[in-house]
């Protein structure tokens, strides 16, 4: 059972995720990259599969065809907490 990345509420297995399908829990699109089974931020535009273009937003609905609703749970991360370790890498590596 999956769960969704912004409140953590679970999403059935049996959940017919279409690009207008939003979270029960906190209303919030759930066809996006950080919600699929493929996301990997270590791979090649952020995708397990051969993408032809990268997805710019992966917190917001998209066309996807590869989207494939992941059955881990995922605890929900702040964009204040994201934003922050983004910038500490960027200090430590030099690119701030």
């Amino acid at each position: 059972m999956g769960s969704c990345y912004f409140c953590g509420h679970d999403l059935p297995e049996s959940l017919e995720v279409r690009r207008s399908t939003s979270c029960p829990s906190c209303g919030k699109d759930v066809k996006i990259c950080l919600n699929c089974g493929f996301y990997a931020p270590e791979a090649h535009w952020e995708c397990r599969e051969t993408i032809p273009e990268p997805v710019a937003e992966k917190d917001r609905a998209n066309f996807c065809d590869y989207f494939a609703l992941s059955r881990h749970r995922r605890t929900p991360v702040s964009r204040e907490a994201a934003d922050k370790a983004r910038t500490q890498f960027d200090t430590l590596f030099g690119n701030g």
